[in-house]
């Protein structure tokens, strides 16, 4: 009997299922940071919001066909392995996905507000610089 079947079936639905959830979950949150980002700015802040949702939908559908094959086996424990295996790094990926969608969030956030900062301010003075000599250190010559 195959068995990669009903893991292939039961591993597709999971990660279409998890995939668009995350989707979701980032396109709703990333939106009040690019507002944020973007200022007065929001149909760009909502196009680029779809932009990195379309990419992250087609980062990870791709991957999870790509990792979808396998070997034929023999037993249904072995297949439920198979899909434990594919499930897990399907996991794992969404999860590097999303911790790189934050810090591209962070990145843009941080060089919109580098932006706005005032220029630094410069230097006033000097601090005099002492050193106190011990008769035990041999002098510096």
């Amino acid at each position: 009997m195959n068995y990669l079947v009903p893991v292939y079936a039961a591993y597709g639905a999971t990660s279409l299922v998890l995939t668009v959830w995350l989707a979701r979950v980032l396109f709703e949150n990333g939106a009040v940071f690019l507002s944020d980002v973007f200022g007065e700015k929001h149909e760009l802040a909502r196009a680029v919001n779809r932009l990195l949702v379309v990419g992250f939908y087609l980062l990870n559908f791709s991957y999870a066909c790509l990792i979808l094959p396998s070997d034929p086996v023999t037993s249904l424990v072995a297949a439920i392995e198979v899909g434990a295996r594919k499930l897990g790094l399907l996991l794992l990926t969404l999860g590097v996905m999303h911790f790189f969608n934050m810090y591209l969030f962070h990145r843009i956030r941080r060089r919109s507000s580098l932006a706005t900062m005032p220029p630094p301010v410069l230097p006033h003075g000097s601090v005099a610089y002492a050193r106190s000599y011990d008769a035990r250190e041999p002098a510096a010559v």
